[in-house]
């Protein structure tokens, strides 16, 4: 399968519940202001928000149709979404002349955050840079195992230490070690208890407090995984992340477990923040960079 068909696939909870509500709402008739609230409650009950369903109606009552039928309004909706989300999109590049890169990847426990850096180093493996892994959530142990499985399959370093040792020390000796070895790309691992934030922002205040002794511009990018699955909650922990650290990167995962994809776009229309990639299921192949279009025609069954 094309990246595309997987990501489609991946989509089609989340289409099957859009065009469902989009062929519910015209019935064959006329795109009147019922039909159009109709359409309208069925991108906010999709995750877009209400914000971006009442632009996206508002654009399609301007609009004048021959004939107006399911295809030509997911059509319009799929061009509308494309357009909230282009201003979003970036590809993460890794930058030449940074020895190592360093990249801070935060998200709560479950949403795919230890398996999305397994994916991230295989890929930059795979294109040539040097890469290692750095498990710094030391109070799972399932978390530094699944690493270092990772790391086996992708041929990449993984440093780790005891269970509950500090955070932020393990960190330091991944960059020392990173800075020693010639590594391109340090993934840095943390935890993601948020039912104590204040502990957590300690936690992750003092990893980069540590970092900057040895790198004061480290960590150079800080990347947050995002759960498709939480729907409207993945805008709740964008907003605790954003109070504790700089993010300049999102990642989606989990999209073909879930009908609440559409969420992507409510977040692009409220933070405006980088999405760097999405993921439709636990394949090596299944984490690849954010495309817009693609996505947005995924959304809508299109394609």
């Amino acid at each position: 399968m094309s990246w595309f068909d997987r990501l489609k696939s991946g989509l089609s909870r989340s289409s099957e519940r859009l065009v469902g509500g989009i062929h519910q709402a015209l019935g064959g008739r006329k795109l009147d202001d019922d039909a159009l609230n109709e359409l309208e409650e069925t991108l906010i009950t999709g995750d877009l928000g209400p914000a971006v369903a009442s632009r996206i109606v508002e654009q399609l009552r301007g609009r004048r149709f021959e004939s107006v039928d399911d295809d030509a309004v997911r059509t319009v909706f799929a061009e509308e979404i494309a357009k909230v989300l282009a201003p979003v999109a970036k590809t993460f590049d890794p930058k030449e002349g940074l020895k190592p890169q360093v990249v801070l990847v935060v998200g709560v426990n479950g949403s795919g955050k230890t398996t999305t850096i397994g994916k991230l180093a295989n890929g930059y493996t795979q294109a040539g840079w040097k890469v290692m892994v750095a498990a710094c959530d030391t109070f799972r142990a399932a978390a530094v195992s699944q690493l270092k499985i990772w790391g086996d399959r992708a041929g990449v370093p993984v440093v780790s230490g005891p269970e509950r040792a500090d955070p932020a020390a393990l960190a330091y000796q991944a960059l020392e070690r990173a800075k020693a070895e010639g590594i391109d790309l340090l993934f840095i691992d943390t935890a993601g208890r948020l039912h104590n934030k204040a502990d957590l922002m300690a936690e992750l205040q003092k990893i980069i407090r540590v970092l900057r002794k040895l790198e004061p511009a480290a960590p150079h990018d800080v990347l947050l995984v995002l759960d498709a699955t939480t729907g409207q909650n993945a805008l709740a922990q964008v907003e605790i992340f954003k109070s504790m650290v700089q993010i300049n990167g999102l990642i989606l995962t989990k999209l073909d477990g879930s009908a609440r994809g559409g969420v992507l776009v409510a977040i692009a229309e409220k933070f405006g923040l980088p999405v760097v990639a999405v993921g439709v299921g636990e394949g090596i192949e299944d984490l690849q960079p954010f495309a817009p279009d693609e996505f947005a025609k995924g959304l809508l069954g299109l394609g």
